[in-house]
């Protein structure tokens, strides 16, 4: 072996890391979930109008486009205000953007029946009892006003 082959054995692998956007559209002091249907993972829990970000796209770019396709609403890039980043050990690791929409075109409603069975409003104070566990202490450190956690590490 030589002296190359060992360092390059010696070094950590690089961690690659998964984006996802999550959308936390607020009517008042209520925001809206979907009831997950046929995913294969937390079948029946509510959660946050969400989706991984694609290669070449920004979060808020990719905030939109999931917003657009799975409740059908737009918004236009500068009602997207910041909310909580997560970095969540599932799956290897994962980073979670939140953001905080009040303003949008459109009235939402479920454009992927095959993976959401319902949307509904709920308050921060009333929220379902199955939630992935996940997004439920995203929602809470939203509702508290930190901008960052970690999660299952």
């Amino acid at each position: 072996m030589t002296t190359t082959e060992s360092d390059q054995q010696a070094k950590p692998q690089r961690h690659k890391v998964t984006g996802d956007v999550h959308l936390v559209l607020r009517r008042g002091d209520n925001v809206l979930y979907g009831q997950r249907q046929n995913t294969g993972f937390e079948d029946g829990a509510w959660h946050l109008p969400s989706g991984h970000l694609e290669a070449g796209e920004s979060v808020i770019a990719a905030l939109i486009r999931e917003a657009e396709e799975e409740i059908g609403v737009v918004i236009k890039p500068d009602d997207v205000r910041f909310s909580h980043i997560m970095h969540n050990s599932s799956s290897g690791g994962r980073v979670a953007f939140f953001f905080a929409v009040t303003n949008w075109q459109g009235e939402p409603t479920n454009r992927e029946p095959d993976k959401c069975s319902a949307l509904e409003w709920f308050s921060v104070d009333g929220l379902p009892d199955h939630m992935i566990g996940y997004c439920r202490a995203a929602v809470q450190h939203v509702a508290d006003g930190n901008p960052f956690s970690i999660y299952g590490w």
